[in-house]
């Protein structure tokens, strides 16, 4: 089976290297990106399975990403992590997010939503074919 690509977005060091830490103790390849402007750089240099997209970064928008993300790379999962309102990180689904996971962030959640996402597009893809 491939390994699968994960691109962590998220200004917050502290955060980018635990979440990198706990994605490759599952054999997840994992890159990270502190802004929005790295993270599609990141995105056209390589291609990424999924991509966890922190709501706020210092430099873009997080509805300009999520827009740009969906549109240059609409192949790639796109999660949103956020403290927002349920109500209000429902606006993400409608602009491109495949989901989203509210703040803070537990282990074991992120897992398995990475690990459904990823099954739910394979099987698509199966489909596709």
């Amino acid at each position: 089976m491939e390994k699968k690509s994960i691109l962590v977005v998220d200004d917050d060091k502290d955060i980018l290297e635990s979440l990198k830490s706990i994605l490759q103790s599952k054999g997840y390849s994992v890159d990270t990106a502190e802004t929005g402007k790295e993270a599609i750089e990141k995105s056209k240099a390589w291609f990424h399975h999924l991509a966890l997209l922190n709501i706020k970064l210092p430099d873009m928008k997080s509805i300009k990403l999520l827009t740009a993300m969906h549109e240059n790379f609409p192949e790639m999962i796109k999660i949103m992590i956020t403290g927002l309102p349920p109500a209000s990180a429902e606006e993400f689904l409608n602009l491109g997010a495949d989901t989203y996971i509210m703040k803070p962030v537990h282990p074991e959640e992120l897992l398995n939503v990475i690990k459904e996402k990823l099954m739910e597009k394979e099987e698509a893809t199966i489909m596709d074919v």
